[in-house]
């Protein structure tokens, strides 16, 4: 019996997290829901996007399988997901992406894992505004990056891809420009990496980079990267493979795991009954491999890739034909699964 901080999130949340609920149990394996609020449900209700009562459940259960949370652009509340990572030291963010048969993305064979760092960067929320005579005339983030934190997530990435068998890891930097921060994050790579003799290293510069994953996307295995860089290629690597509604997030840390949608809450489709449940569903099943159930694992993914391959049982987002719901979808995979 695993107990688990059961986050269902806004918008969509509630509909895909309860399809995915359901897959998870018809493998079998046992859970006890702790469910939790949080993002604009709870700022709606206790006026704090992230109640402590939230906070305290991860603590307790050191898992939580999360729905999308909306975050307010340019005003607002502080995004609840950069508040969850760095409350737990979530360091190391794992996003597949690997091409499903059956869907129409530009390309068929992608498969490539990008591993992010977490915690520091432009994501540290350190910037502040520069005044001059009351007035704000300009504003400045600093771009927090350590040896700490740049040695540990490049040696998850070279750990991640021994377990996975995987044979290739490639840094993504900006250090021509950028020599200071990930110039260091370059020459930590480049020493972690002589530790892992059987595994082919190499480094890119983002923007290359990001032209490089759009031409030859089978050059790719595992990229390891800085958080923001992590955060647009692990983006564009959806879309590499049909969009973020099939790719899925784990938010790692020594004590605490959370597994999570990438895309947002679509609040303009909720309560419809056509949210694509696919990327939390695989969310699902990277926390199953989390928790050692591994046979649970491939069960579910192997159901799911059914499901989409067939083309029948699917939302409207992959087949607009079909008026397949998102619990029907839901069922058809538990189906394949019994």
């Amino acid at each position: 019996m695993y107990n688990v901080t059961l986050i269902p999130g806004d918008g969509i949340g509630p509909s895909i997290m309860e399809a995915a609920v359901r897959v998870l149990e018809a493998t079998g394996v046992k859970f006890t829901w702790d469910k939790q609020i949080a993002g604009m449900t709870a700022y709606e209700a206790d006026k704090t996007p992230l109640p402590q009562e939230t906070i305290d459940s991860i603590h307790r259960t050191r898992i939580a399988f999360k729905g999308p949370l909306t975050t307010p652009v340019g005003t607002g509340f502080r995004s609840v997901n950069v508040a969850l990572r760095q409350e737990f030291n979530l360091y190391a963010n794992v996003r597949p992406a690997i091409s499903f048969e059956g869907t129409r993305a530009r390309f068929k064979n992608v498969n490539m894992v990008t591993i992010r760092e977490n915690t520091e960067g432009l994501y540290s929320g350190m910037e502040h505004d520069i005044l001059v005579e009351g007035q704000k005339v300009a504003a400045e983030s600093i771009a927090l990056i350590t040896k700490v934190g740049s040695e540990k997530i490049i040696r998850f990435a070279f750990e991640y891809a021994k377990l996975h068998h995987r044979k290739k890891v490639t840094l993504v930097h900006k250090a021509n420009i950028l020599k200071a921060t990930t110039g260091m994050f370059l020459e930590i790579g480049r020493a972690v990496a002589n530790e892992y003799p059987d595994i082919t290293f190499t480094d890119k510069i983002i923007d290359a980079c990001a032209m490089h994953m759009v031409m030859d996307p089978d050059f790719f295995d595992i990229i390891v990267t800085t958080n923001l860089f992590g955060d647009i290629l692990s983006d564009l690597a959806a879309g590499l493979v049909g969009g973020l509604g099939l790719t899925a997030g784990a938010n790692i840390g020594k004590d605490a795991a959370i597994f999570e949608a990438v895309h947002g809450s679509a609040p303009d489709i909720a309560e419809k009954n056509i949210a694509n449940p696919t990327a939390i569903i695989i969310a699902g099943v990277n926390m199953l491999e989390h928790l050692g159930e591994y046979e649970a694992a491939v069960r579910v993914e192997r159901a799911v890739r059914e499901v989409i391959r067939e083309g029948i049982a699917v939302t409207p987002d992959l087949n607009p034909e079909t008026h397949c719901g998102t619990q029907d979808m839901a069922e058809a995979i538990i189906r394949r699964l019994n």
